[in-house]
């Protein structure tokens, strides 16, 4: 590899190296964090207080996805939505988890939620619309919870794969554009 393709890369190869390295690491942090909080705390006895962290930070991880879409599709210099767009999906989907997983103990809402790893199971089977049909969504709450989530993978994460083969397409072309002009 000659120089002049180096200086297409924003980040030298052990700088991605150290951010894929630090955002794998997060996701490890934050898929403990999901297995490790006090989501008893949450719950048919807390509603308002359930509601809004469920609300908030599901708005958080949207604003932060549109963002990372805005920089792609307008090619700001720097951006790493390789790193940032796959840690968020990950974000979101312990959010719906964690929410499964809470209103699992209102009785008569998830039928077959016992454990955090099933509300996990069930929220990465309704994210790639299998439906085994193994966990079911029996309440209003629950069920109101999985078309925000069928609405949010839909506009949200289908936007953010887009733009991040966007951007990796763009990246490969100014590779290979690099290569065939030297």
């Amino acid at each position: 590899m000659n120089g002049s393709s180096r200086s297409t890369d924003p980040l030298p190869r052990s700088g991605q190296s150290r951010q894929v390295a630090a955002a794998l690491l997060l996701v490890a942090v934050a898929v403990a964090g999901y297995f490790l909080l006090p989501l008893h705390r949450l719950g048919p006895e807390r509603p308002v207080l359930s509601w809004s962290v469920f609300c908030t930070t599901l708005g958080m991880i949207g604003v932060l996805i549109l963002r990372q879409i805005r920089a792609v599709l307008l090619d700001r210099p720097g951006t790493r939505p390789g790193i940032l767009l796959p840690l968020l999906v990950c974000v979101s989907v312990l959010v719906f988890a964690g929410a499964y997983y809470v209103l699992a103990r209102r009785p008569g809402e998830m039928i077959g939620i016992r454990t955090r790893l099933d509300a996990l199971y069930f929220t990465m089977v309704t994210l790639a619309t299998i439906g085994y049909g193994d966990i079911t969504p029996q309440g209003q709450s629950a069920r109101g919870v999985a078309v925000v989530q069928i609405l949010y993978n839909f506009v949200f994460l289908t936007a953010a794969a887009t733009a991040l083969s966007r951007r990796v397409r763009r990246a490969v072309e100014t590779r290979h554009g690099a290569r065939e002009d030297s």
